[in-house]
């Protein structure tokens, strides 16, 4: 091929599909249908099986679980949750998972995802590596918006360990509406950049803690995809500026 010649464009055709109901959610969406179907045709109270079918439907957008593509580059942490950014702080790694076999005490770099009722809540790791510890904490039900929450609510702490040692925590936190953490991992499972590693139900948070020495790639105000938005990259500490429009 002569130097002034192009290579030929590899392309590919992507089609849009409506994303499929995890399994976890299919018993809700089940009884949902039920209940619609009893207002309307055995009890015939017309609008109660309107709410019911919304409801339904909204059930059923709920557990949605879509197809994302995650990026492979090494170094990249995605985010483990669809919401929005709301609070990005300094802190010492939660107290269960600092220690010789889990993460220094020195202050890192938080970055707060709020899910509302309407985010995918399908939650995904956001690195490679194993899991080295799961810690499930009972708690509180407060507003998951919440500075305290991270302290004083029902959660479950992951930490994961990169094939170069990297390790990476993450939160999932209950919230007002919220009340089961799903987890679908276990120490000592392999995880790949993305995976599902498990849900909360109905609104809820999750916290990821950056490495040392690592910013945030996120803004505040900022809207994350699980698997796919880059929330940071290893060993890059850098500041960046956005604008609210």
């Amino acid at each position: 091929m002569s130097s002034l010649e192009k290579p030929d464009l590899v392309t590919t055709n992507v089609k849009w599909r409506w994303p499929s109901v995890h399994p976890e959610g299919r018993k809700f969406v089940v009884i949902a249908l039920a209940v619609a179907a009893l207002f309307w045709w055995v009890i015939d109270w017309d609008w109660l099986g309107y709410l019911a079918a919304g409801l339904t439907i909204w059930t059923a957008a709920f557990f949605r679980d879509p197809v994302r593509t995650t990026p492979a580059t090494e170094g990249l942490i995605v985010a483990p949750a669809d919401g929005l950014v709301t609070m990005i702080t300094n802190v010492p790694p939660p107290p269960e998972l600092q220690g010789e076999d889990g993460l220094p005490a020195d202050p890192v770099v938080r970055v707060s995802i709020f899910m509302s009722v309407f985010d995918v809540h399908i939650n995904r790791t956001p690195i490679a590596g194993t899991i080295i510890k799961l810690v499930y904490i009972a708690g509180k039900f407060l507003n998951a918006d919440l500075d305290k929450a991270s302290e004083d609510n029902e959660r479950q702490h992951i930490l994961v360990e990169g094939p170069d040692g990297t390790r990476i925590a993450f939160t999932q936190i209950a919230g007002l509406v919220a009340r089961r953490i799903v987890p679908w991992v276990k120490p000592g499972d392999r995880v790949v950049p993305g995976q599902r590693i498990g849900l909360i139900r109905f609104g809820s948070r999750v916290d990821v803690y950056l490495p040392v020495g690592t910013s945030s790639q996120v803004l505040l105000g900022q809207r994350t995809i699980a698997g796919e938005t880059i929330v940071a990259r290893i060993g890059v500490s850098e500041l960046i500026e956005g604008l609210a429009q």
